[in-house]
This record gives C-alpha cells, structure tokens and sequence, in this order.
C-alpha cells in the first residue's frame, strides 16, 4: 500500500483538495448517462475530501503515482499533487479500457 507522507495530515485541516478533470475524464463524463455521471461526481467530491479512501489502489506500471477508484464496473483514474492541494482526475473509463 502507499505509504502517505508523514507531514500531509488531510483529515484534520478541513481543506478539501481541489479537483482538476483532465480532458479525456471531461469528455467521458460529458458522454455518460445521468445516473452513472451522478455516481461518479459523488465518488469525485468524497475524492475532494479524502484522495486516498480504503478502496483506493495504486495503478502499477506507471511512472506517475496513478491511483484509481471503482464505480461499479468503471476506474477513476488520478494523481495527487500535496505541494498544490490538486487531485487530477487523468480518465474515467471502463476497466477494460482504463489502464491502457
């Protein structure tokens, strides 16, 4: 599991990360049907509040750290910049599709 750094207590500040959707996760969530979109922006404001929930993992063979949420049969895809207080959602896909 990734180790998050000692010094970066999120719990406790009360500063909700500030999301940034790149343009592939923009366009998928412009193509999504409305109770899917409304399960995953549910899914992106908990990421707000805590970007590493207990169903988290890190996406391996990446170079970034990538990590990625489930909604049901789909992967949410994004990186947390601490330095900025960002999280970049990088794509939302199905999963056959998402870790290409």
């Amino acid at each position: 599991m990734e180790k998050r750094p000692p010094s970066m207590n999120w719990k406790g500040i009360g500063l909700p990360f500030k999301l940034t959707i790149a343009s592939p996760a923009s366009k998928f969530l412009r193509k999504a049907e409305k109770n899917l979109y409304d399960r995953i922006i549910e899914k992106l404001n908990k990421l707000s509040d805590e970007p590493f929930p207990p169903d988290a993992k890190r996406v391996v063979g990446r170079e970034e750290k990538v990590f990625r949420v489930r909604v049901g049969d789909y992967r949410i895809l994004y990186v947390v910049y601490f330095d900025e207080n960002t999280i970049l959602v990088a794509d939302i896909d199905k999963r056959s599709k998402a870790y290409r």
